[in-house]
């Protein structure tokens, strides 16, 4: 789908406020409601809306030790790809697995309340999982830049 200067706008728009109305896009861009609604339906259609989210304050919610952890696995075969990769996906401390070039074959971002929890997490489920070789971890001093805004 090729995307206008209105399309980028009315995406700049959702993803800053995923609950703003098509009443109160209509007035910012200054196109009738009706128009609004079929560009977002036509994005949400293609594709290019992929979901609506809400993003929660981790710290709030007692999930503030951010960790960042690199896995290296023991051996490259399929199979212990397509099985690490569908057992990580299951562990809710992880929020987000890349598979990646260079000296690690994952990147984990991992969430949890504090270093004991993490301590548990890394002993009784990330290192349990099969043809794991090795991990390092670093952990989140400050969060310089945090965000999910795609610029179009």
């Amino acid at each position: 789908m090729k995307l206008d200067d209105i399309d980028k706008k009315i995406l700049g728009y959702l993803q800053h406020d995923a609950k703003i109305t098509n009443k109160e896009l209509s007035a910012k861009l200054n196109l009738s409601v009706t128009a609004i609604y079929e560009r977002v339906k036509k994005m949400e259609r293609s594709g290019v809306i992929s979901q609506y989210i809400t993003l929660i304050n981790k710290e709030i919610v007692g999930l503030g030790f951010q960790v960042f952890c690199h896995v290296k696995l023991e051996k490259h075969a399929k199979d212990a790809i397509d099985s690490f990769e569908k057992e990580v996906t299951a562990l809710d401390e992880v929020l987000e697995c890349f598979h990646v070039s260079g000296d690690y074959d994952y990147l984990l971002k991992v969430l949890v309340r504090d270093m004991e929890h993490f301590r548990n997490f890394m002993v009784t489920k990330l290192t349990t999982l099969k043809y794991i070789g090795s991990t390092q971890s670093s952990f989140t001093i400050s969060e310089v830049k945090n965000t999910t805004t795609i610029s179009v």
